[in-house]
């Protein structure tokens, strides 16, 4: 459950960001920077600040290598469901919307690797000693 968790509130981030409806951070700002500059600002310095918490652990914990590893495996099961006729990419809303849940399963299992591993491997992060 608390991979799920993390998934969602990864995806939330990414949808929040950019997505292909009008309901978006990038579409709202640059509609209204104007008139709620101070808005427009705080409301990316919040997006940022769930950015810096997710990639630094992702970072931290599989690193660039396992980041372009995950997100290979996640491209190609979008390769087999392509290939096999299940998902079609002829619209482009619909592979934004794949590249947002793709990308939030990325930054999902960076934020959960390391207690998979804590509990595979009985080893502790050097981070995780104070638990």
């Amino acid at each position: 459950m608390g991979f799920v968790i993390r998934w969602v509130f990864a995806f939330l981030l990414l949808a929040a960001t950019y997505n292909p409806t009008q309901w978006n951070y990038v579409s709202w700002s640059l509609a209204n920077y104007e008139t709620n500059l101070s808005l427009t600002v705080l409301f990316g310095l919040i997006l940022l600040v769930g950015y810096i918490i997710y990639l630094r652990a992702t970072l931290r914990s599989i690193g660039v290598f396992g980041m372009v590893l995950v997100l290979a495996v996640v491209g190609t099961v979008l390769w087999v469901l392509f290939d096999q006729g299940i998902i079609s990419l002829d619209n482009p809303t619909i592979n934004t919307w794949i590249a947002i849940v793709a990308l939030s399963v990325v930054l999902a299992i960076g934020l959960s690797w390391s207690i998979v591993r804590r509990r595979l491997s009985g080893q502790a992060d050097m981070d995780d000693v104070d638990e």
